[in-house]
């Protein structure tokens, strides 16, 4: 009885979601983000670099439970991040200041798969580099709704969605 209750509840769920459903960020959420000194060629390899380099610090973050711990994970992992930025800018051929930043930070109004994200303060961890006018990488670290893949590219997922798919 168990089995079939739980399949039809799957065929529910499955004919009440679309295929192009949007991907709405909770308000309870964490952001990360990573601004570019500039739009240049340089500044922008910089940025993907350091998001590369601190990849599986991301990871490690991405895998908490709820938002207190991933709060907690971040606190403590901010001198890796600290270290990781540093000497990413050590390596290149050219010096950068940044800063990096917990807690209110202003994210412009985003628009990701037709879903405008309105301007705003939001919890974030913010890692500005130099003049921080350049474009940016955001994505949200509680919940994990992003993952980084080899090319530094953020794909967000809703993993109901993903099983629903995988299995239907």
């Amino acid at each position: 009885m168990k089995k079939v209750t739980v399949i039809i509840g799957i065929i529910i769920l499955l004919l009440s979601i679309n295929k192009e459903s949007k991907l709405i960020i909770p308000k309870n959420s964490i952001r990360f983000r990573i601004i570019a000194n500039s739009n240049k060629k340089e500044d922008q390899q910089l940025k993907k670099q350091i998001l590369k380099n601190l990849t599986n610090t991301i990871k490690e973050i991405n895998s908490s439970k709820n938002i207190e711990t991933t709060r907690k994970n971040i606190q403590k992992e901010i001198p890796k991040f600290t270290k990781t930025v540093e000497k990413t800018i050590d390596s290149s051929n050219f010096k950068e200041t940044f800063h990096i930043n917990y807690g209110k930070n202003f994210f412009p109004e985003k628009e990701y798969k037709n879903v405008i994200y309105p301007a705003g303060e939001y919890e974030s961890l913010v890692i500005t580099l130099g003049n921080g006018t350049g474009d940016n990488f955001w994505c949200v670290l509680f919940p994990p709704l992003c993952l980084i893949d080899e090319n530094n590219n953020v794909e967000y997922k809703s993993i109901v969605k993903e099983i629903i798919e995988k299995y239907f």
